[in-house]
């Protein structure tokens, strides 16, 4: 086994004299199944392909995309893991310091908008090269998007790349076929026909049964009309339902929309997964600094693809889709047995799941043969009466891997469905996780304790995880064991007021719980959240959604979440005055925060005299 050459050396090693493909990426090259261009790259080369890597070129210099020549081929390019902006920038728009993709976390090692800055350099190298773009970046731009970096909607990347197709979903399948395609002499004008690609074209008619969209210029001006658009969009994302979507611009420009793949059988994933990795960062990169992207994942495994969860600020539905796509015993444990021989390895697998680690089944029966509703949930804040919640597949998968030699823990660390757990009647999943699946603290994810705020956000009623918590401390009552949940917990989602937020406040006050990091909503391209934040619409109803822009406010709500934080008592204050809820400044138990933020030694609150004793009772409960 080898790393894909990254230098002319290693071609040279390889017996390459012009490769098939050159693949521009904006990450470190990390020849690992859990990023993206190490899967396309090695289902290339078990077709016969040869894939050489160019990593983080320099976008300044037009030889950093000639180090291979003339692909034979054509270019591949992918920004990376993560969209290039949400790399860059956190939810409040400031420079990141740290990038986790880069050897030595250096920033600045890729550009803003990775994607159009890289095709249109190869372009202006190559001027008739095929360019296919894809990774996440160009997944879930590949439509008129909303780009809350310049608060502007922007064009399709294809368009914006200089690309000639655009590859959205994980891509395994449609890059074999476009290879093919062009190895057998077609031009790439003509490669119009594969699933899951977006591709341009002057004519309207070219496709039969095709859905129009609102244009650019409607989506680009009109709120409205960019809901209505969104809201067709999310309705055409099953490969059993979905038709291809067209999409006008200006000067007789049409952006079509293929249906997506077929989602992958369980023999196609175990083949996928199956390659021979390296499992580790290219050895001429990682002298250069740790790349710290790979330490979750190296010993980590995905077992499912796909996720039926419906949380609304997610872009899973635009990337993966809906339909469970998972892997068999027989490759993860062959996966982990890999694992084990590694001298790095110290008995522990990190997390064995995916998108949402405890679905290994489809939602329902019929999913595998006729798809996902387009128009129902399957869990998000209702329960759809046909979901069968069964988690016997995944307790025997895990059973399997503590029994292991050379395995010491499996953990679970990508995320549990609490209210999939509750809707299962047995409790032996959540026992064995309980017992043998976490390291102290069970992270789960209810968002909020607002009703009106979950359901906006897909998410289950508050009632829901009450019951939850209640299931866990009844088992761990039996077992004696000192674990406790850690909530993750979400400010500023549409939908959610300022009102909302003390309510949310409270809830923290009861359980004596003080989040030690807040996640402020990020709108991200293509999540029917970002689309309400934009319009002020929920697209599925055309209903109008209450969204906190004001930085202020937004401020407002993310400090009431962590409410006894002295550097937070202004703001606190001032959102308490402003709802009405004065009652909650003062110095019983019940009340958030002191009249005046008095401060002693080393900065640390004190009480005011009249009630100092009860506030200074109320912060031991509350530690």
């Amino acid at each position: 086994m080898a790393y894909l050459p990254l230098t002319v050396e290693e071609m040279k090693q390889q017996h390459i004299t012009q490769p098939d493909f050159v693949y521009v990426i904006g990450d470190a090259y990390i020849d690992h199944p859990s990023f993206g261009p190490a899967i396309i790259s090695r289902v290339l080369q078990s077709r016969g392909y040869s894939v050489c890597i160019i990593s983080q070129p320099d976008w300044k210099d037009d030889a950093s995309v000639q180090v291979f020549g003339r692909p034979r081929l054509g270019f591949l390019v992918c920004s990376g893991n993560m969209d290039s902006m949400v790399n860059h920038y956190t939810v409040a728009k400031k420079r990141r310091s740290f990038d986790a993709y880069t050897p030595g976390g250096a920033m600045g090692k890729r550009p803003d908008y990775a994607l159009p800055v890289y095709g249109n350099l190869i372009r202006r190298v190559y001027k008739d090269v095929p360019i296919i773009i894809g990774g996440i970046e160009a997944s879930l731009r590949r439509l008129a998007h909303y780009d809350y970096w310049s608060d502007k909607v922007k064009r399709s990347v294809l368009l914006d790349a200089a690309a000639d197709l655009l590859i959205y979903g994980m891509g395994e399948k449609a890059i074999v076929e476009i290879a093919d395609c062009l190895n057998a002499g077609i031009p790439v004008s003509e490669i119009s026909f594969v699933k899951g690609t977006v591709y341009r074209s002057r004519r309207r008619d070219q496709v039969q049964e095709g859905i129009l969209l609102p244009d650019f210029a409607a989506v680009s001006t009109n709120k409205r009309s960019y809901a209505e658009s969104f809201r067709i969009q999310d309705q055409n994302t099953d490969p059993f339902h979905a038709k291809p979507l067209i999409e006008a611009y200006p000067h007789q420009v049409y952006v079509i929309q293929n249906p997506p793949q077929m989602p992958l059988t369980m023999q196609e994933m175990d083949d996928v997964y199956d390659l021979p990795y390296m499992r580790d960062v290219h050895p001429f990169l990682r002298a250069q600094g740790r790349v710290a992207a790979i330490d979750e994942v190296k010993f980590s495994i995905t077992s499912n693809r796909g996720c039926f969860g419906g949380c609304h600020f997610c872009s899973l539905n635009f990337h993966q889709g809906r339909i469970l796509q998972v892997r068999s015993h027989a490759s993860i444990l062959k996966e982990a047995k890999l694992m084990t021989q590694d001298p790095a390895f110290k008995g522990y697998i990190h997390d064995v799941g995916g998108p949402t680690a405890n679905f290994r089944v489809p939602a329902c029966g019929k999913q595998k043969t006729k798809g996902a509703c387009p128009d129902k949930s399957c869990l998000g804040f209702s329960r759809c009466p046909a979901l069968k919640a069964d988690h016997s597949d995944y307790l025997a998968l895990l059973a399997k891997l503590r029994a292991l030699p050379g395995v010491k823990k499996v953990f679970i660390r990508s995320g549990l469905r609490f209210d999939y757990i509750m809707y299962d009647p047995d409790d032996r999943f959540l026992k064995t996780v309980c017992t043998h699946h976490v390291s102290g603290q069970l992270r789960v994810a209810p968002e909020h304790v607002s009703d009106r705020v979950l359901q906006a956000m897909g998410k289950p009623p508050h009632k829901i995880y009450e019951q939850f918590i209640r299931r866990v401390e009844k088992l761990q009552i039996n077992q004696k064991k000192g674990q406790y949940i850690v909530p993750y917990l979400m400010s500023s989602h549409p939908g959610a007021t300022l009102e909302d937020a003390v309510q949310l406040a409270e809830y923290l006050r009861d359980i004596r719980y003080m989040p030690e990091q807040v996640q402020d909503f990020y709108p991200t391209p293509s999540t029917l959240s970002t689309c309400m934040y934009y319009t002020g619409l929920d697209p599925r109803s055309m209903q109008p959604v209450y969204v906190a822009k004001n930085p202020h406010e937004k401020a407002m709500q993310r400090a009431l979440m962590q409410y006894r934080k002295p550097e937070n008592h202004a703001l606190v204050k001032e959102a308490l005055l402003r709802c009405g809820r004065g009652d909650l400044i003062g110095c019983t138990p019940r009340c958030l925060i002191l009249p005046r933020q008095n401060t002693g030694k080393g900065g640390r609150p004190v009480p005011e005299k009249q009630g100092g004793n009860a506030h200074e009772r109320t912060r031991r409960q509350h530690k």
